[in-house]
């Protein structure tokens, strides 16, 4: 199959119809993706309403979520799919009402709001309601209603009021490759005790699912040929979505929580670069491949109106404050890095990498994110993003290999960005990190090649929830990555999740495994714990 895939023909003749200058814009993106799909450019739809009363089976199968509070703000997701993994999920190209409710207690006994919302086809049915003027600080409850089914009750929060300096826990995820696992961490993360979960990349990967699931081995179900395929089309990233979603771990911790989030790679392509794909195809095509791949994630996760794509851009860098306390600044490294130096794997520093003109954020994102610490009050400053921040040396080398493909490719974007928090003058930086499917606990330094310089912030790593099956306490390479690194202070490679509380005096990180994803229902466990005081940068054992 051609990248742009079933629909490539027709692909490539709206491209050279519309021309490659106007064609690598969003716009031009947005159209030759209408062209092929039948999609409305602007977002319109105008299908015909079918009466919720004609769906005959539970068109909840994909659960319920909430996600980005604000203080006085909620917003809700649900998609209709009562066959998710048939075309449009078993649904006509009709919209469909959903009727939704707010309420303060799980019995929806104080109902404080309540409304309609379209399901559109053009958007796969699925459902985003932002719910103002509630209050702030406050544990709600929503459920969806369609006809004469009821949704999954869930539970969201919303922030609390700027002035304030309540403590939160949050949990950080990463990387859920479906082929490789159960998401049993999501189950345990679901009985936790967090008030938001950020997801930090790689939601879903794009290859292929045998009829067993992969290292699933199912025995029970056979899934259905259409997922034995590398993701190309906008129905490919429809179905894979569905996929991943009628897991139910993963439904019960999005219905237990709200999520922010963002991606990195899998969700379109592995290791893609702005419009430069794995696989040396003009942009013109991957770029329709990731309008298909950015529509379909705003369609299935609980992202709000400005978010919502245009073609093949969507702006997924923004900021969610929690009061006084806390500012998450929430990084896109993927839809405007440089194309990785010296091809996306291990390599030596060199020219290519250390060109002061090399960015993994682009221009805007990084003039953006600097901007809001020098306006942060905040007593946290955190960054959750995609790949690895700190230097980590993969060898024992005088002149050690690095990722390509994490901020050691990108070392004066990482100057830049350390720069302008030093001149910000935020005292307690944190980032929070995915991708590598590993555990990390990192001293962010001044000079990393520099033992006794300054440390300037805290990385956290959070391992995968089961990309990489089930992993190993220490890996291999474990000694060889502490000696190299002396400025990282933990490394585990089973698979997980990590919680970071955070209040006005410290922030705890409590990394949390479990024995196998191969095999479902294992234990969890606290493989370290970490302590960082505010305004004395450094990690120390709990």
């Amino acid at each position: 199959m051609t990248p742009a895939g079933q629909h490539a023909p027709e692909l490539r003749a709206a491209a050279r119809h519309l021309g490659r200058r106007r064609f690598l814009t969003g716009t031009g993106a947005a159209a030759a993706l209408a062209f092929a799909t039948n999609l409305p450019t602007a977002g319109v739809a105008g299908a015909a309403e079918m009466d919720a009363a004609r769906v005959s089976d539970d068109p909840f199968t994909l659960g319920v979520a909430s996600g980005d509070p604000q203080p006085h703000s909620v917003l809700l997701w649900t998609r209709l799919a009562p066959r998710p993994y048939e075309e449009n999920g078993g649904l006509p190209a009709e919209r469909v009402t959903v009727h939704w409710e707010l309420a303060r207690d799980p019995r929806f006994r104080r109902v404080v709001r309540r409304g309609t919302a379209p399901a559109h086809p053009e958007f796969n049915h699925s459902v985003h309601v932002e719910v103002d003027h509630v209050d702030a600080d406050r544990t709600y409850y929503f459920r969806f209603r369609a006809g004469k089914w009821v949704s999954e009750t869930g539970r969201t929060r919303t922030a609390p009021p700027a002035s304030s300096r309540t403590g939160l826990t949050l949990a950080a995820v990463s990387c859920q490759a479906y082929h490789d696992g159960y998401f049993t961490a999501y189950r345990h993360l679901a009985e936790d005790d967090v008030d938001v979960v950020f997801h930090l990349g790689d939601y879903l990967y794009e290859y292929a699912v045998n009829s067993v699931g992969g290292a699933r081995k199912y025995t029970d179900r056979v899934l259905p040929d259409v997922f034995n395929r590398e993701t190309q089309t906008l129905d490919d990233y429809r179905r894979r979505y569905a996929l991943y979603k009628t897991d139910p771990d993963l439904r019960a911790a999005h219905a237990a929580h709200p999520f922010v989030v963002t991606w990195d790679d899998h969700e379109v392509e592995n290791n893609y670069a702005d419009d430069i794909d794995e696989n040396g195809n003009p942009p013109e095509e991957f770029l329709l491949r990731r309008a298909s791949a950015y529509r379909a994630y705003w369609e299935n996760l609980p992202l709000r109106r400005p978010q919502r794509p245009t073609g093949s851009d969507m702006r997924l860098y923004r900021r969610v404050g929690w009061g006084r306390l806390a500012q998450f600044d929430i990084l896109d490294t993927r839809q405007y890095r440089s194309d990785q130096a010296y091809g996306d794997g291990a390599h030596v520093p060199g020219p290519e990498s250390l060109d002061p003109k090399r960015t993994i954020t682009g221009a805007s994102q990084e003039r953006w994110l600097i901007d809001g610490w020098r306006r942060s009050r905040a007593v946290w400053n955190v960054v959750p993003q995609q790949v690895t921040f700190s230097q980590r040396k993969l060898d024992l080398n005088p002149v050690a290999k690095v990722s390509m493909d994490a901020w050691d490719g990108y070392a004066a974007s990482r100057a830049r960005v350390l720069a302008g928090a030093e001149a910000a003058g935020v005292d307690n930086l944190m980032v929070l990190t995915g991708d590598v499917h590993v555990g990390y606990a990192f001293d962010i330094k001044d000079d990393f090649d520099d033992p006794s310089s300054d440390v300037v912030g805290t990385e956290i790593v959070a391992t995968s929830i089961a990309s990489g099956k089930d992993g190993a306490e220490r890996p291999a390479n474990w000694e060889t990555y502490m000696k190299a690194n002396p400025h990282l202070k933990f490394y585990n490679g089973r698979r997980g999740y990590v919680t970071v509380g955070l209040d006005r005096r410290q922030a705890r990180a409590d990394f949390k495994t479990v024995s196998a994803v191969t095999t479902p229902g294992a234990p969890i466990v606290t493989a370290a714990s970490f302590v960082v005081e505010a305004g004395e940068p450094g990690l120390r054992p709990a």
